[in-house]
């Protein structure tokens, strides 16, 4: 049986109440009852009620995380890297993580946050894979419920997040491709509903221009973010009267996608065709040949989120309530040719 406050109480012959604000340090105790009740409770291996603690407080110290997934792809290394951070950081502020996945723009993702939001499963939320126009924002927002993003939108309110410059990070993948001495560059961009999807798009567009190169749609296609949608988009792109000797891939898993689809049409990735990713998830070094990336820390990121989400649920100052980081340009050998 577990040991209670009332077994420590008659023990000492004292009230429950002095054993509860003995243990949790207030000043009205004497210490000499304060240090017969800490060592009596350690004899006896007492361990405090959290769920009785937290509906005394009237919270559940739980952070939710619902993952915009259509299945429960806890094996994409960028999700695994976002969760570490998170998970980490929760836990070294002794919180709990509520993790789920839902299809994301669905009637289930909206229930999901009702039932998160007005169950009080949690005290705060906290959100990734942005939308230009993002309905989980503007609810979260109508409903003045905590929350912290790691992305931008579209949608009107002041909100919390955190964010890499993407237009920047595809600018310096696209012009590394251009020094190499690429002319028909590809892109293969995420969904288009999606807000860093706007931004990668822009800092493409934008280099090819101040090289003096055309933005051509024929060499833009769009993927899921999947290694499959990756290599999908890469056979669209290859199989056109004019392929293109560069493909750039918005995040990591359509570039080893892309990888295979090149490898299938008998081209040396590294020598015939670049390709490059963005995001440096662990994965990124191990493919053949290495993988040419952005780098996002992904994994500092989800911790940054989660940090700040808990100092707003604890009333504590921000120093920064939006902060935009800069991407690194990771040069490997799926890009480090002159055509």
């Amino acid at each position: 049986m577990p040991v209670t406050l009332k077994d420590i109480a008659r023990r000492l012959n004292i009230s429950v109440t002095t054993v509860s604000r003995a243990l949790h340090g207030y000043e009205d105790v004497a210490e000499e009852t304060r240090q017969k009740v800490l060592a009596l409770a350690e004899e006896l291996g007492y361990r405090p009620h959290i769920l009785a603690q937290r509906l005394q407080k009237g919270r559940t110290d739980t952070i939710g995380f619902i993952i915009p997934t259509f299945g429960p792809r806890f094996s994409d290394p960028f999700f695994s890297e976002l969760l570490a951070g998170i998970g980490n950081e929760a836990a070294r502020h002794d919180y709990d993580l509520l993790v789920s996945t839902c299809p994301p723009d669905t009637v289930e993702e909206v229930n999901a946050y009702e039932q998160f939001v007005m169950g009080r499963r949690v005290d705060g939320l906290l959100i990734t894979r942005t939308r230009v126009y993002d309905q989980r924002i503007a609810y979260l927002l109508e409903k003045e419920f905590p929350f912290v993003a790691f992305g931008r939108s579209k949608v009107e309110g002041d909100f919390c997040y955190v964010d890499v410059d993407s237009e920047e990070g595809i600018r310096l993948v696209t012009r590394h491709l251009i020094e190499m001495g690429h002319r028909r560059i590809a892109m293969i961009l995420p969904p288009s509903e999606l807000m860093f999807s706007v931004y990668r798009r822009i800092g493409f567009q934008k280099a090819l221009e101040k090289n003096g190169l055309e933005f051509d749609e024929e060499l833009v296609e769009e993927g899921d973010l999947t290694e499959r949608g990756g290599y999908e988009a890469a056979l669209r792109l290859l199989d056109k009267p004019h392929p293109p000797t560069a493909i750039v891939a918005c995040n990591d898993l359509m570039a080893v996608g892309a990888i295979g689809a090149a490898q299938e049409h008998r081209l040396k990735v590294g020598r015939d065709i670049a390709i490059t990713g963005f995001d440096d998830v662990p994965l990124a070094e191990h493919t053949v040949p290495p993988l040419t990336t952005v780098r996002q820390p992904v994994y500092e990121i989800g911790r940054r989120i989660c940090q700040m989400l808990i100092y707003i649920l604890e009333g504590k100052p921000l120093p920064q309530r939006q902060v935009i980081l800069k991407p690194k340009l990771v040069i490997r050998e799926s890009s480090n040719f002159h055509l």
